[in-house]
């Protein structure tokens, strides 16, 4: 069978209802609906369903070239039952006979109903029947009324009938008055599942596009994307404002235009090139009259919907607009064009787009119109339509000069709005003339390298020679291009894990005015230097926030939203960040959505949001993967890499960070590497593995020598707790003093959390205790629900040491309660360790299994099991012999066991599914 039409339950519902009744008195239902909807693909599915009840389908279907052809529609439904026409004696085997010739002159008098009734009656003693009739307004009228009178009398006779007709239109089975059912667009949730099915793997803007212009219609979403090419599918091209359609789709909502009045055609152009333009607009613009009458045949089709006046004209569906477009000549569309351009004055940016499709040759004027244009759709979170406003633009510059200049504004936009592919054809028709921004070339250059291929070296060298070329006295409309300078350098500086490209930058503002560039050196001191300068970085945030307008362009918002990152107060910003992606993940600039993605996502894990972090950060890598923004699919893997190992899923950390670090090690991105690596922390404390953990974090900042960078500053934790439980106490006090020179803890209360709880680790007991609530203490410490529960965790596993255990088990129960709701199941494991330690006899959750060994673990207890000795064990695995210790250690309280003798026993009670007590 066949699967459902999505989405339409009720009418199924319907139609079931009318199998399972049709000896009711009225065992008929007449489906409407528009064109599209989806009638025919119900009609199907009750067929199915009449089978699958042991019932016999006929069918019939309307046509209009067979309305004149009496009792073609009888023909087609009875044909099948020819061969009992036999049975039948006298007038009703000729009247039957006659039906089935398609004899001329046969008119349907009662003869022929009770022909059929009798014909139809006797095959429904057999077998029940559904007569499935669709199109009914194209039935030839002999056959309509015949089934009209017939249907009043199927309450006698296991018969149906499920008839369709488009809304709108009126047949002779009108009059019969059967029950109907109109069929209504596909709600939100069932479009979207539709077009999935038929159409998987659209970029998401332009799914939304095709869900737009659907509204709801199931053959619109079906054949939408149809005569969109592999690009413009996957989101590399920009759509057309008006889609193209097929055939059928043209048939379906644009038939009825072909028959209208050219002047109602005229008007039905306008509107449709002008969605906001009135119909006196349109009086005024027109060289013949048009008045509100033309307007009434496109109302009466159902084409259009209009106010009193015809003051707001709107279309009943989005591809009838389309539809006529497609069409009008070309002729007409340029003078309907040229008519709107001189009505819409008040609209310089739809003016322009109308004057540049009236344009036949080079003209400057309309030229500068798309150039102002293009600012204006930039600003609004449409840089995609800003890319094609400066390639029309270029196209009708008279002057070399100008051409090249719109063509490479035109590039470094295509590099950030997702069509990457584009940049390098731009630049080279750009070619090189006089005044040529070379610095914006460099740039654009810079940030292709940097997106698409991560090399992050190259882009750095070409930054050097951009910002040679950067005009600080620029007016506002170009002083975006040194904003796109300024952010491609500050990519680089954010990655490469080098002072150069920091040094660039600070050397590159120096250039400009201090406010011009306050986002920019916010971002700068809130990773090169935040201890010394964190209230004033703290409070130049709030400030900078706070003053940014409505319609701030990514290259304002994204430098403030790294440092807001780097100095743990996103969250107090989130919905700037959250509205600029909104609008600009529509035909924006993607490449600043997608680090906006990450950063939301950031901000999310370190407030214990783990399920929204893991959903924006695979929106994130699903944009990056579409665009082909490699650079972000490294950076957002990373952060997934440590979700993992915060959720205890070791194995799958482990495959997101290699394959992270096998692509950032050899294009020097050493921040990504250190994210890697952060993962890799977190995946061995939580499986207990210190000496592992301490190897990574030494990697990131060596112990006794923080830094002050990203990640550097974060796992100061990480690395004193590795320290102190691996047995390199002075390390981690070491470590811990240095943190506290270099006023790490100013930074902010997240690192001041952890550099207190770490020197609560390290401390004497007779200090440890007052450091640990000292900790715990400090405001709004639980905002960080991860750092704050393992200060818990550790404050808890300090009291049991030192004997208070019952203070123990309420620090350690209310760190497995935060583990827990989190979902740290690494961190979770090892509290509860702690306490059956304790005492406790807690219960492992019924998801979490019995004797979760990984991988590694079990390969050691096999080879234990065997005799071997840690340090025989050691070379054959390449580890120290002091982590074999540390996996045997945990692995005995896993299996139940207290030393090696009974590792055997236990495994081979875990092969035989039975659980070690």
């Amino acid at each position: 069978m066949k699967s459902e039409p999505v989405g339409r339950a009720a009418e199924l519902e319907r139609i079931d209802s009318l199998l399972e009744r049709y000896t009711s008195t009225r065992p008929a239902l007449l489906l409407r609906g528009d064109r599209g909807i989806g009638k025919t693909a119900l009609l199907d599915a009750a067929a199915e369903r009449a089978a699958a009840r042991g019932m016999r389908t006929l069918r019939a279907f309307g046509a209009e070239f067979e309305a004149g052809l009496c009792f073609s529609a009888l023909h087609q439904l009875l044909y099948p039952l020819r061969d009992r026409v036999d049975r039948f004696a006298g007038p009703h085997r000729r009247t039957l006979q006659q039906i089935l010739d398609l004899t001329p002159g046969l008119s349907p008098d009662p003869l022929v109903v009770t022909a059929v009734l009798a014909l139809l009656s006797e095959a429904a003693a057999e077998r029940p029947l559904l007569l499935i009739v669709d199109d009914i307004p194209w039935l030839d009228p002999a056959s309509a009324a015949t089934l009209g009178f017939a249907v009043r009398r199927f309450g006698h006779d296991p018969i149906a009938l499920l008839a369709a007709a488009r809304t709108g239109t009126h047949g002779l089975l009108d009059r019969v008055q059967v029950p109907e059912h109109v069929i209504a667009s596909l709600d939100a949730g069932s479009a979207l599942r539709l077009l999935d099915i038929q159409w998987p793997g659209l970029a998401p803007p332009v799914r939304r596009r095709m869900l737009a212009e659907a509204a709801g219609n199931p053959l619109a979403l079906q054949e939408l994307p149809v005569l969109l090419d592999d690009r413009q599918r996957s989101g590399q091209d920009p759509l057309p404002e008006f889609l193209p359609l097929s055939g059928r789709l043209r048939a379906a909502f644009a038939e009825e235009a072909r028959t209208l009045p050219a002047a109602t055609r005229r008007v039905l152009l306008h509107v449709a090139l002008e969605p906001e333009v009135s119909l006196a607009a349109i009086q005024g613009s027109a060289t013949d009259s048009v008045d509100v009458d033309d307007l009434a045949p496109a109302v009466q089709a159902d084409l259009v919907h209009a106010d009193a006046g015809g003051r707001r004209i709107w279309f009943r569906h989005p591809l009838i607009r389309s539809a006529i477009v497609h069409q009008t000549p070309p002729g007409e569309r340029r003078s309907a064009h040229q008519a709107l351009a001189t009505i819409m004055t008040a609209s310089p940016e739809r003016r322009a787009w109308h004057l540049a499709e009236t344009a036949t040759g080079p003209d400057e004027a309309v030229a500068r119109a798309l150039d102002e244009a293009a600012t204006s759709a930039r600003r609004g979170g449409a840089a995609s339509a800003a890319v094609t406003a400066l390639i029309r633009a270029a196209d009708l510059s008279p002057h070399a000069a100008d051409r090249s200049r719109r063509l490479i504004e035109a590039a470094h936009l295509a590099g950030i709005t997702g069509q990457l592919d584009e940049v390098p054809r731009l630049l080279a028709d750009a070619g090189q003339a006089r005044d040529t921004p070379t610095g914006l070339v460099f740039a654009t250059t810079a940030h292709l390298l940097t997106n698409q291929d991560g090399d992050v070296a190259a882009a750095y060298r070409l930054l050097t020679r951009a910002l040679d070329d950067v005009d600080s006295t620029a007016n506002n409309d170009r002083r975006w291009n040194s904003c796109g300078i300024l952010y491609a350098l500050l990519l680089v500086s954010l990655y490469s894990l080098r002072p150069e490209p920091w040094e660039l930058l600070d050397k590159a503002m120096a250039r400009f005015e201090p406010e011009a560039v306050a986002p920019f050196r916010l971002c700068h001191d809130a990773y090169v230097d935040p201890s010394r300068s964190a209230s004033a970085v703290r409070d130049g945030l709030a400030q900078a926030f706070a003053a940014l307008p409505a319609d701030a362009g990514p290259w304002q918002l994204l430098p403030l939203a790294f440092a807001a990152v780097a100095m743990d107060v996103l969250s107090d910003y989130r919905y700037l960040l959250a509205r600029m992606i909104d609008r600009e993940r529509d035909g924006g600039a993607i490449a600043m959505v997608i680090p906006g993605l990450m950063l939301l996502c950031h901000d999310s894990y370190i407030h214990g949001q783990w399920d929204e972090a893991e959903r924006l950060a695979q929106e994130g890598l699903d944009l990056a993967a579409v665009y082909g923004y490699h650079f972000w699919e490294g950076q957002i893997r990373a952060l997934l890499a440590s979700g993992a190992a915060l959720r205890g899923n070791a194995d799958l950390s482990r495959s997101r960070r290699t394959e992270t670090t096998n692509w950032a090690a050899p294009r020097g991105m050493g921040v990504t590497e250190a994210y890697a690596r952060s993962a890799g922390i977190l995946a061995a404390m939580g499986q207990g593995d210190f000496d592992e953990a301490l190897v990574q974090a030494a990697r990131i900042a060596p112990a006794g020598a923080p830094t002050v960078g990203i990640p550097g500053r974060w796992v100061v934790l990480d690395l004193v707790e590795a320290a102190v439980r691996s047995g390199r106490l002075d390390q981690a006090r070491a470590h811990v003093t240095a943190a506290q020179q270099a006023g790490l803890h100013r930074i902010g209360p997240r690192i001041a959390l952890m550099i207190t709880g770490s020197a609560a680790l390290t401390a004497d007991d007779d200090e440890a205790g007052t450091l640990f609530e000292a900790a715990l203490a400090m405001p709004d410490a639980a905002r960080w629900p991860c750092e704050h529960a393992r200060v818990q965790f550790a404050y808890g596993q300090w009291l049991r040491r030192t004997h208070d255990t019952t203070l123990a088990r309420a620090h350690l129960r209310a760190a497995l309660e935060t583990f827990d709701r989190i979902g740290a199941e690494g961190f979770a494991q090892r509290v509860r360790a702690e306490l059956r330690a304790a005492g406790v006899a807690y219960a492992v959750p019924p998801d979490v299994p019995a004797v979760p060994l990984t991988a590694q673990e079990r390969q050691i207890a096999d080879l234990a099991a065997t005799g071997l000795t840690n340090k025989q064990i050691a070379e054959r695995l390449f580890l120290s012999h002091r982590t074999v210790a540390s996996h045997l250690h945990r692995l005995y309280p896993k299996l139940g066991v207290a030393s090696r003798t009974a590792l055997r026993a236990a495994l081979d009670a875990i092969a035989r599914g039975e659980v070690p007590s």
